[in-house]
């Protein structure tokens, strides 16, 4: 990604709404769908500049993995010691078979071979483990924020289905989120296609605009892994190894 990007993350990561709900959901389909045991060991794969730590370290012991190197030093000090340097999917010096919860946030689609990305994933879990992974939804939503974060894909449920079941993963739950608001994503996403508006617009909005959004949108913290949700921003996906490798 660009070194804009991380700029913008550290400054936005603790106060902007699209943050601090996913967070929230995030957290409530982990303890719904995964529920890691105490002291679980956790990997965070892509942790960018940390914002997500805090919430995994609530599930147990969280060791993380962050390429960019100024994005590493904030999430380190975030983490308490340091989040290691290693590309998917090679995922040099890092343990195979060893964690019981590993992430994935908005992490795939940056990768060139995903499915190779996913067993890799697949690969470092223990026994009993669990992948959460989660991808930005619909090539037609494909905009200048997609270029700026070098994404060489969104996803469709059926296309995430397809490489989790090419990298010889069992998918546990699958679902769309960021769903409520997607009506609005969409048509802002119409506008600036019709308009040429290309740019990534990863900005702090108006106080009351942030407090709206971030309520509506962790609304589906209630819903998140209960109900079906409708076509939204975003797909999560829960991922195990087959029986016979775990």
């Amino acid at each position: 990604m660009e070194q804009i990007i991380y700029d913008r993350m550290a400054e936005l990561d603790t106060r902007h709404w699209w943050y601090r709900a996913r967070r929230d959901i995030l957290h409530t389909l982990i303890g719904r769908k995964i529920s890691p045991g105490a002291n679980a060991k956790i990997l965070e794969v892509g942790c960018g500049t940390g914002h997500n730590l805090a919430m995994l370290g609530s599930f147990g012991k969280v060791d993380a993995i962050e390429l960019y190197a100024d994005a590493r030093v904030i999430a380190s000090k975030r983490l308490g010691h340091p989040v290691f340097d290693a590309r998917l999917p090679e995922l040099a010096g890092i343990s195979r078979g060893h964690y019981d919860l590993v992430a994935a946030l908005d992490v795939v689609e940056h990768v060139e071979d995903d499915v190779a990305a996913l067993k890799a994933l697949g690969d470092c879990l223990a026994p009993g483990g669990r992948i959460l992974v989660t991808v930005p939804a619909f090539r037609w939503m494909w905009s200048g924020h997609d270029v700026a974060n070098h994404h060489f894909r969104r996803y469709t449920q059926t296309s995430l289905r397809a490489a989790i079941a090419a990298a010889g993963l069992k998918i546990e739950f699958i679902g769309w989120y960021n769903s409520i608001l997607f009506p609005l994503a969409a048509i802002d996403r119409l506008i600036a296609r019709v308009t040429g508006r290309e740019g990534s617009t990863d900005t702090m909005p108006s106080a009351v605009i942030n407090w709206l959004f971030g309520t509506i949108f962790a609304l589906e913290k209630h819903l998140i892994g209960r109900v079906p949700m409708t076509p939204g921003v975003s797909i999560a996906a829960v991922i195990s190894l087959p029986a016979a490798q775990s």
